[in-house]
């Protein structure tokens, strides 16, 4: 049986759209016959990240790491994260003269930017030199690719993310009724780089509602006290969050797709958004969002978006043709890398 090795920084008990991608992942090719064997932080001692505690990072001896990886013994090997994980396993590819493809889930260096005086451009070295060791990257849409390519990434090729249309329904009651409408709703990581205070200093009528947890939440809870903060919710609980809200509004000018638009999309809920990378790419001629530097008229301007428009359309992307498209990624990146080594 075919095994893949999925290297990643970014596993539960975090919340957040990487994990839930990459987990749906490992499902569904399972389903194809293939064995994953997942490389985790859950299989070591792990550190709270500096600044994001949430978010807890293994620290463990390089040759524990290649040990796993060595008696799996993979046909492939994909890394999708640059973290300490991600660092060993392209170490042991190399060593091994093994290729390995990656992805790029998060603009790392506009995160550490946000928490540190660090100029884009030693964070952009760090992870341009780990991608480019690889045989392919993946990205999930046409505006990163374009960026990342002008930034000297090379090797580019096309992730696009599914959705769960099943879980995520608009036939699910809501969870919130009574709240005074119309809700603006924000799904997510309550973190700095996300952007959220954009979101929550509007002057908007009915509710602002706030689903996830992170650093930044006491913080926001404190300076936006008319607004409702739930913490994170998963399953059926969080599509009934979703299902209470009129508009999703996505404040984050740094997301490279966004995840939670596509939920909120099948879950019939229009999106408000910026018109940045993300956006740009999820909402596209749909019109199924409102994308405007005015985040204020996006969200008064999603209000009169059709909810079945927005489930048609999310009906569109299934995580069945993103998995296949992930693992036609993974065999011409291995035929490359045998052919290059011949």
């Amino acid at each position: 049986m075919t095994k893949l090795a999925l290297v990643t920084d970014a596993w539960h008990p975090q919340v957040n759209g990487v994990v839930r991608t990459l987990d749906t992942t490992r499902q569904e090719l399972e389903k194809l016959g293939i064995e994953v064997y997942m490389v985790t932080p859950q299989e070591y001692r792990t550190v709270p990240m500096p600044t994001y505690p949430e978010i807890r990072l293994a620290v463990t001896p390089p040759w524990r790491v290649s040990r796993v990886i060595d008696d799996i013994q993979p046909d492939y090997v994909h890394i999708a994260t640059e973290g300490p994980l991600g660092m060993i396993a392209r170490r042991w590819c190399r060593k091994n003269d093994i290729g390995y493809t990656t992805s790029y889930h998060t603009r790392f260096p506009e995160y550490v930017r946000a928490r540190a005086p660090v100029p884009l451009s030693w964070s952009y070295a760090f992870v341009r030199s780990f991608h480019n060791a690889g045989v392919c990257c993946m990205v999930s849409n046409t505006t990163l690719e374009r960026e990342l390519a002008a930034r000297g990434f090379r090797r580019l090729v096309r992730w696009v993310r599914g959705v769960d249309t099943v879980t995520f329904n608009p036939d699910v009651p809501p969870a919130l009724p009574d709240l005074p409408k119309p809700v603006f709703l924000y799904v997510g990581r309550v973190s700095v780089e996300k952007n959220i205070d954009a979101f929550l200093k509007l002057d908007l009528p009915g509710t602002k509602l706030v689903v996830g947890d992170g650093p930044a939440l006491p913080d926001l809870k404190a300076r936006y006290p008319e607004a409702v903060f739930t913490g994170n919710r998963l399953g059926e609980e969080l599509t009934a969050h979703y299902t209470s809200a009129d508009v999703f509004v996505f404040p984050s000018l740094t997301d490279t797709w966004g995840l939670v638009q596509m939920e909120a999309l099948a879950c019939g809920v229009p999106v408000a958004a910026f018109p940045t990378m993300g956006p740009l790419d999820v909402i596209a001629d749909s019109q199924t969002g409102a994308l405007n530097w005015d985040l204020r008229q996006a969200c008064l301007d999603a209000l009169d978006i059709p909810r079945d428009r927005c489930r048609a359309y999310a009906e569109e992307f299934s995580w069945e043709s993103s998995v296949k498209q992930f693992w036609e990624n993974l065999q011409k990146a291995n035929d490359l890398a045998i052919a290059n080594s011949n």
